[in-house]
């Protein structure tokens, strides 16, 4: 893990980040190669929720910060299916459920555990080989088979744009997520709510923000640059 900056920046940061966005906005910092005392800075600077790709960092993590009690702990980055089980034991939300067999086995092993985890459907309305999720055709086919998935707590979409595409480009991504978020709600699903649209990161969360995002995952701008 790479050196955080000092805890005056780190609260810094959040607080000038935290100006810039609306009250209805989840701040979620992405923790992602973050050493766990930069993250006690960053929860004594108010953050309590925190962002991870990995279910391995996040569960030594977590051995760690146990003493912090009321964090939520969101899994932003793709989940393997074999991980699937450890992921549910150790996060309150998983942002990136990216197809209907992974979201089936989710929900097998959710009401095994006795539990109704928050999720999100990870999309991809943006031709991305480096990135998962259903594209619009895709989930609305799959929609009736996850309504079945009651064990779920479906809340929202997800997406992560492309690099290098340009603001107008960005904001209309983040339109068309939005968009098609309020298409699945107005079917009225029994099992399926989409009120949450996880979207925006460091270089484009006010784009996302102005498309309708009401939860955002920032590493960077909080942290700075951190090794892949």
């Amino acid at each position: 893990m790479t050196d955080a900056p000092s805890c005056d920046r780190i609260s810094q940061r959040i607080a000038a980040l935290r100006q810039t966005l609306p009250a209805s906005v989840k701040l979620i910092a992405v923790t992602k190669q973050v050493p766990p005392a930069a993250m006690r800075e960053a929860y004594a600077a108010g953050v309590r929720d925190f962002g991870e790709s990995r279910v391995q960092e996040a569960e030594a993590k977590q051995a760690e910060l146990t003493d912090l009690k009321d964090v939520t702990w969101h899994l932003i980055g793709h989940l393997q299916a074999n991980k699937a089980q450890k992921a549910l034991q150790l996060f309150q939300w998983i942002h990136s459920v990216d197809s209907l067999k992974l979201a089936q086995r989710l929900d097998r092993l959710a009401a095994s555990l006795a539990q109704k985890p928050n999720v999100c459907l990870q999309v991809k309305l943006l031709p991305d080989p480096t990135k998962y999720g259903w594209s619009a055709a895709e989930l609305i086919a799959d929609l009736p088979e996850l309504n079945q998935c009651q064990s779920l707590n479906i809340r929202g979409l997800m997406t992560i744009a492309p690099l290098g595409l340009t603001d107008d480009e960005l904001l209309n991504l983040f339109k068309q997520t939005a968009q098609l978020a309020a298409t699945i709600q107005n079917r009225h699903w029994n099992h399926i709510q989409m009120h949450e649209l996880s979207m925006g990161m460091s270089a484009d969360y006010p784009l996302a923000v102005q498309a309708g995002a009401t939860m955002i995952r920032v590493g960077r701008s909080l942290f700075g640059d951190r090794p892949l």
